[in-house]
């Protein structure tokens, strides 16, 4: 209830479970940053918070970069809580090195059809062989690539999240980083997910969930040791220095303000997925 008695509104936020969403939105959930909103932490894998999105089920949330061009009439796009990767991101691995050739013969298992990843493993793809080769996949969760990769179901992933840190304890080799590859070809970060909130929620609530939102991922950042105590119950095992080096990555001054740069990343990004026919062309507006 608020001070006047009445009830507060019910403002479903969405993220992953994950160490890096979780230090983000760790002012939020310990009550440092003040609301006249009443916010409800709904933790889903990425994929499913990207299908939602297409049904507008929640008021705010975390989406693929991918899968904002899908639900941009929906959603709009916030100047913070944006991921980047600054010449790191989504990894193709396997067990043993394989040549280009074997590779675009390989089956990749990748984490879900709506995610960035899979985008840019298209576009990596189109650059590699050419304009209309696509690789040949099979989606498996996030978190089972790297386990399937070592029992042989798979001779390569596309990996995202942690296993971007972990890989090599697994005994895995590295065949393609597509952070490393899109700065070369651009210059730019590598643009991964986003912080959306719902249009129909009105300008003043976009505006008001917005501030929470970035003042959220301030107080974290100005209180590391807390936010990073909190994050680690979602790190799935990562211990306390390797979680903190993942929400370094993650959660940094980009996410306060992507900037021109990170906005001028998004463009692009999403406008060579509809080159190769991937996404629908979009306008990108991003609201403060």
């Amino acid at each position: 209830m608020s001070a006047t008695g009445t009830e507060k509104q019910l403002i479903q936020l969405g993220h992953s479970p994950d160490s890096d969403d979780a230090f983000m939105f760790w002012g939020l959930a310990s009550g440092e940053v003040q609301s006249p909103y009443e916010f409800h932490h709904i933790l889903r894998d990425i994929q499913t918070l990207n299908e939602w999105a297409m049904e507008g089920k929640l008021e705010s949330s975390a989406v693929s970069v991918h899968a904002f061009a899908y639900v941009a009439d929906k959603y709009a796009l916030l100047r913070h809580g944006g991921s980047f990767g600054e010449e790191y991101g989504p990894m193709i691995v396997a067990e043993s090195e394989l040549s280009l050739e074997e590779l675009r013969e390989t089956v990749i298992a990748v984490p879900g059809l709506l995610t960035s990843a899979y985008l840019q493993l298209n576009l990596w793809f189109a650059d590699k062989f050419g304009e209309g080769v696509k690789p040949k996949y099979e989606v498996v969760p996030f978190d089972e690539i790297i386990d399937r990769i070592k029992d042989g179901t798979y001779k390569a992933g596309l990996i995202i999240h942690e296993g971007q840190l972990t890989y090599g304890r697994d005994g895995l080799v590295k065949l393609a980083d597509m952070g490393i590859w899109w700065k070369e070809k651009t210059g730019l970060p590598l643009p991964l997910g986003v912080n959306t909130v719902r249009k129909d929620l009105g300008p003043e609530a976009v505006t008001e969930i917005s501030r929470c939102m970035r003042e959220s991922i301030s107080a974290g950042l100005n209180n590391r040791e807390k936010a990073l105590e909190y994050a680690l119950q979602f790190a799935r095992g990562m211990d306390t220095e390797t979680s903190d080096e993942f929400v370094g990555m993650y959660v940094n001054q980009r996410t306060l303000d992507m900037g021109d740069e990170g906005v001028q990343a998004i463009r692009l990004l999403l406008s060579e997925g509809a080159r190769i026919g991937l996404v629908p062309a979009v306008q990108v507006d991003v609201v403060d």
